[in-house]
């Protein structure tokens, strides 16, 4: 008696719309610690600004030069508002330089503490430059008491000075002391009393200073005189240049940079001199941030956010070899390669810590394309099938890395990439017989 085998209709949890499901649901779940691997970087991240922060305070803030300054005291009368009493107060002239040339060698050192790491550095200042006393355009403030004439230079942490620091008027060494005698302009800094008479002339008016500097981040000046050049050398690689100017000339190299300004006083907005606070003077200022691209937390961060990108892409290429060639594989096995692809995150910003970015990249890749290659081999037990993972993971990974490296052209180059891939899986799908996916597996 020939009995006709009937073929056995799968199951409604076999069909590929269900299994599409399930693994987009498994997708979206692993975004859970995708985000606590993110929290994890943005933390260790803080403590390595709450180390930087520490370092300034022993080390000095970042540096903000402003002069030098000088300012020739008058007195006013003024009726106290309440008692209506009779009130001498001092008041304070402000003259900018006429020419003012600053010569900066920044050193930076970086210094450690615990796996943490920051960037401070020293300066070494020469200012030189003279003032102009117009007798005439002084005798609008009305009795100046040029006895009590005051020198002052800005710095916006005194603990960052250095070393002996000099100043000299007319080649004679003028005292220093701590502080600032006027505040109008600034709240921080050194200055020094200059005996003068209202008979001298911009020749008598000369003036050099040594100053060395320390601080953390950045370096900042005011370019306060009627011509003002300030020429900035260092080893630091990496220079970002901030303030209202650019430098007029800068070189670049693998020894470090060079960078001049040159500036006059119709670019800011001031005058030459000015009685109290009727004008601001740090409202135009230039400098260098000693920048580090792209630090690991930085990168490690941003590579994360493709995390999700990855295990939809080698998701898919599992389903498309269970697909065309009817290998099944579990639910279970495509959430264990899923969680060997956001591990990866997680030991990439650990060896980070220690390895630098580059070669904890490179580890960390290596032993996720291995790990994730030698267990399919073991699911799908044909080597070209495991040479097919192990070139899309490689491709992978190599593309993620130039995206980290780029800077001005990642978001340009992210978007090619993906373009190209998603041309790729809709040419690739378009070769599936996906209606016939309930008949590949367990017929009778």
């Amino acid at each position: 008696m020939n009995i006709q085998e009937e073929q056995k209709q799968p199951d409604w949890t076999e069909s590929l719309t269900v299994k599409l499901a399930i693994i987009g649901t498994m997708t979206l779940l692993l975004l859970i610690p995708l985000t606590m691997i993110k929290s994890i970087i943005k933390e260790r991240e803080n403590n390595q600004i709450e180390v930087e922060e520490s370092m300034m305070e022993q080390w000095g803030d970042a540096q903000a030069i402003t002069g030098p300054v000088l300012h020739i005291p008058f007195y006013k009368t003024v009726i106290h508002k309440e008692t209506e009493e009779k009130l001498v107060v001092k008041k304070w002239v402000h003259i900018m330089p006429e020419d003012l040339t600053i010569k900066s060698n920044i050193t930076p050192k970086t210094r450690y503490r615990g796996i943490y790491k920051t960037t401070v550095f020293n300066s070494e200042m020469d200012i030189a430059g003279n003032f102009l006393l117009d007798k005439k355009q002084m005798e609008k403030y009305g009795d100046l008491d040029y006895s009590d004439a005051v020198l002052s230079i800005g710095i916006t942490d005194n603990r960052g000075i250095k070393g002996i620091t000099e100043i000299k008027w007319n080649t004679t060494p003028l005292e220093i002391e701590p502080g600032l005698k006027c505040k109008d302009l600034v709240r921080e800094g050194i200055s020094a009393q200059i005996p003068l008479t209202g008979e001298l002339t911009h020749k008598d008016c000369n003036f050099t200073i040594k100053l060395n500097v320390s601080g953390t981040r950045s370096l900042s000046y005011c370019p306060n005189g009627k011509t003002t050049t300030i020429e900035l050398t260092s080893s630091w690689t990496d220079p970002k240049f901030t303030g209202s100017f650019l430098p007029n000339k800068r070189e670049i190299t693998p020894e470090g940079f060079e960078a001049k300004y040159e500036i006059t006083h119709l670019n800011r907005s001031f005058p030459q001199i000015w009685q109290e606070k009727e004008y601001a003077i740090d409202d135009r200022t230039l400098g260098v941030e000693l920048f580090i691209p792209n630090n690991h937390y930085q990168k490690s961060l941003r590579s994360a956010k493709y995390g999700i990108l990855f295990i939809i892409l080698t998701t898919l290429v599992f389903l498309f070899i269970e697909l065309s060639k009817k290998k099944e594989i579990h639910m279970l096995q495509y959430l264990l390669v899923s969680l060997a692809l956001v591990l990866f995150f997680s030991i990439l910003t650990a060896l980070s810590e220690h390895l630098g970015f580059n070669w904890a990249y490179l580890c960390a890749s290596v032993c996720t394309i291995t790990l994730i290659t030698s267990y399919s081999k073991t699911l799908l037990k044909e080597n070209s099938l495991t040479l097919w993972v192990l070139g899309l993971l490689t491709v992978l990974y190599t593309f993620l890395f130039v995206l980290l490296q780029l800077q001005d052209y990642a978001f340009l180059a992210g978007n090619i990439g993906l373009f190209v891939i998603l041309a790729v899986i809709m040419k690739a799908s378009s070769k599936l017989k996906l209606n016939t996916y309930n008949q590949t597996f367990k017929t009778n």
